[in-house]
């Protein structure tokens, strides 16, 4: 169990196992949900390009024939 303080501006900072625990970084947006007498905060979920360029572009693009032959090669195998 955490404990945040609320200031005087009605701000709490989360704790940082917690923010570690759902990735939460700044500026990421919550959701603040009412369940009698609970809040839940629920991540939202982060917007498809906020995240570009995490994966790397392949060095050589490669065609479906190459892709094909090395599926083949492989014989499926991990």
């Amino acid at each position: 169990m955490s404990i945040a303080i609320i200031s005087s501006r009605g701000q709490i900072t989360i704790p940082a196992e917690i923010r570690a625990l759902l990735s939460l970084n700044k500026g990421d947006k919550i959701n603040f949900i009412i369940d009698g007498n609970e809040v839940k905060f629920i991540p939202v979920t982060k917007d498809i390009r906020s995240i570009k360029g995490i994966i790397k572009k392949p060095l050589k693009p490669v065609t479906i024939e190459e892709m094909n032959k090395t599926i083949k090669a492989k014989g499926g195998q991990k």
